[in-house]
């Protein structure tokens, strides 16, 4: 795996992108291809590639995005599309190596902090190496463009609610952010609190190992439910069709459907509804479906927040196995033998698992100053979900939270290197997203706005987030259809971008 290196930080850059995850991997690529002149390198907090894919190690680790559209546009996927964290670093590290990167990335270097100076039109960026053996080092890099590929949330803890009694359990708490490599469930009653992604992924993995698992939600999420593989995909192969080809269709043809079951959820979510809660039933079998009006009708319609796939129907398998169960409730307090939920029933437990969440990052918890100013990144108006008001030469990749992450990667990549061709065409060194004299009274709302998405954990950091406005390009879409012809043809010279 490529993680290791011994050449050091250039002093001065053009584009020095932060991260090395899937979407800083993925801005290496693209500005390689389309700017080869540009001076660049990705520094990366953690020892190696992968971002998430690293982070992640508890049991069962996979995507819940099919892979044909949450792996590059430019590497053909092979396999499955549910794929292990394992399956994703591999693709990864082929990525880098096809791409010549491995010279090009920086590990263990965090960011501290970024000055912007305008006279200078560059970035003064503080960074900490940390040698595997010997102390740390703190190096200093001037870079003209911030390419933002830190993704959202704390790699180093996630976040677990503070619940009265958590100190008179009796057995071990865990989150999966920090997943023990030596943890050993046999003969163990685990409970795992949560019922997103993370905990439908847990729940399968360790029923079977362990004693007995109960998915413990304050709330049910809406599930999908189906095979682990792509019938279109399985064809094309078959029929010896190269794979770029191979990938691009399916590719396709799964935004095609995604984008059909949005419009449905929001045209008719009852309907949409009922075939979900129809599809669990049956994957629980005769003899549990009844749990499916119990445990897994949201209150919400299908699709306000992330639907989680189910590949197999692997959770539901292990209930209608009897070796995995679901609790609904609100959790009381915490008790020497488990959980007490509030109607006063006791949910007995040897581990319990806290699946609730992240810690949002905002631009990588790193200390900003523009012109000896500290940023109030709060303050900021957003550009298209991806510039800022009041932050120059800089890109932030946000992904999609419906559709996969990396598509929006792919296409910042593009803008970005248009971007940067531009500012050389017209002799310009800055770039500044500003309000124009017509957009001074426009209605702001929140990043996210709730209506259109709303997990926890951006409702407990909303207030860290810049703003958006009420009409483009002032505004975050999180909408990969409209943005894929949006964004491509995005006018750079509607005096909404400042150039100097």
């Amino acid at each position: 795996m490529n993680s290791t290196h011994m050449h050091p930080l250039p002093a001065q850059l053009d584009v020095l992108i932060i991260g090395a995850g899937i979407s800083g991997v993925g801005a290496a690529c693209h500005l390689q291809q389309q700017c080869p002149d540009k001076r660049f390198a990705l520094v990366e907090a953690q020892a190696g590639f992968g971002g998430t894919w690293r982070t992640h190690r508890y049991p069962g680790t996979r995507s819940d995005s099919d892979l044909f559209t949450f792996g590059y546009r430019f590497k053909p996927w092979r396999g499955n599309p549910i794929a292990t964290a394992e399956q994703i670093l591999k693709y990864m590290d082929e990525v880098i190596d096809e791409h010549h990167l491995s010279q090009r990335i920086h590990y263990s270097h965090r960011v501290l902090s970024a000055r912007w100076s305008s006279p200078e039109a560059s970035w003064h960026v503080e960074i900490q190496h940390t040698p595997a053996e010997g102390d740390p080092v703190i190096c200093q890099v001037r870079c003209n463009f911030l390419w933002m590929c830190q993704g959202y949330y704390r790699h180093a803890e996630g976040y677990t609610p503070e619940w009265p009694g958590m100190s008179d359990f009796a057995g071990r708490i865990v989150h999966p952010q920090q997943w023990p490599q030596d943890m050993d469930l046999t003969g163990r009653r685990v409970v795992v609190i949560g019922s997103g992604a993370t905990a439908a992924t847990l729940v399968p993995s360790l029923a079977g190992t362990c004693q007995h698992v109960t998915m413990l939600q304050r709330s049910p999420t809406w599930f999908a439910t189906g095979r682990n593989a792509n019938e279109l995909a399985d064809t094309l192969r078959a029929l010896d069709i190269p794979h770029e080809w191979t990938h691009e269709i399916v590719r396709r043809k799964v935004l095609h459907d995604q984008a059909h079951i949005q419009q449905r959820c929001v045209q008719e979510p009852d309907a949409v509804a009922a075939e979900l809660l129809a599809g669990v039933r049956e994957a629980l079998g005769p003899e549990h479906a009844h749990l499916a009006d119990v445990h897994f009708k949201p209150s919400y319609r299908p699709w306000q927040q992330r639907l989680a796939f189910v590949p197999n129907g692997d959770l539901f398998k292990a209930v209608r196995n009897d070796q995995a169960s679901v609790v609904t409730g609100q959790i009381d307090r915490f008790v020497p033998e488990g959980i007490r939920l509030s109607n006063g029933d006791i949910v007995p437990a040897d581990v319990i698992v806290t699946a609730t969440g992240f810690n949002l990052n905002v631009l990588g918890d790193i200390a900003f100053q523009v012109d000896d100013q500290p940023l109030d990144f709060a303050r900021s108006v957003t550009w298209r979900g991806a510039m800022f008001t009041g932050l120059p030469n800089l890109v932030w990749v946000f992904g999609y939270f419906r559709a996969s992450w990396t598509l929006r990667t792919d296409l910042l990549g593009d803008f970005v290197c248009k971007l940067l061709q531009h500012m050389d065409s017209q002799g310009k060194r800055s770039v500044m997203p500003q309000l124009r004299p017509e957009d001074q009274g426009m209605s702001l709302a929140p990043w996210v706005r709730p209506d259109n998405f709303n997990p926890g954990y951006l409702a407990r950091s909303m207030h860290q987030l810049p703003r958006q406005g009420d009409r483009a390009p002032w505004v975050h879409l999180q909408d990969y259809r409209k943005e894929k012809d949006d964004l491509p043809v995005a006018p750079l010279d509607d005096g909404s971008l400042i150039f100097n």
